[in-house]
């Protein structure tokens, strides 16, 4: 029996270099999409300000929702949130509402052009290596899992928490 709804067709995720902004975007969304429909544990995010990120868009964020359930993790790292509280506020609301599953590190002493922008998953991965100009190396490949991993490690154990799901006053 077919665990996949028949009105949605199973996402193909890229594999391989590419190359261009909206290359970029569109993987972002397909992972996100591809994650939720394949039920993914663990996800992490990662970027300098994820300025240029999809975040702010409806179908991410009904893509998250759609994800969310018992037994999900997702890591956030960056080295400023300030741009995503100002540009993605269906993010941020996503956020405040699944606070008890996201994990969100800062690393503000790290120089954003340094700082990786990726996703990283058991299942698949996008390593943005140029972000000016957006060249992607995307795939299934344990190595390469692998060794995104350990990059990404390495900057949690550098990182601090950040980007409160509220703001309280004591």
């Amino acid at each position: 029996m077919d665990s996949e709804p028949a009105d949605q067709p199973r996402i193909s995720l890229p594999t391989g270099r590419l190359l261009g902004r909206e290359v970029f975007v569109q993987t972002v969304r397909d992972a996100l999409a591809c994650a939720a429909s394949e039920g993914w544990k663990e996800i992490t995010l990662c970027d300098a300000t994820f300025e240029d990120w999809p975040l702010h868009e409806r179908a991410v964020a009904e893509s998250l929702q759609a994800w969310s359930k018992t037994g999900r993790r997702m890591r956030l790292m960056a080295t400023r949130f300030d741009v995503v509280q100002r540009q993605h506020a269906r993010f941020v609301r996503w956020r405040q509402t699944w606070d008890h599953i996201i994990d969100c590190r800062v690393c503000r002493s790290a120089d954003p052009l340094d700082f990786p922008s990726a996703i990283w998953s058991p299942n698949w991965v996008m390593h943005r290596i140029e972000p000016v100009s957006s060249v992607l190396l995307c795939g299934t490949d344990a190595q390469r899992r692998l060794l995104l991993r350990e990059t990404l490690q390495e900057w949690e154990r550098n990182s601090a928490p950040g980007f409160a799901a509220s703001i309280l006053g004591l």
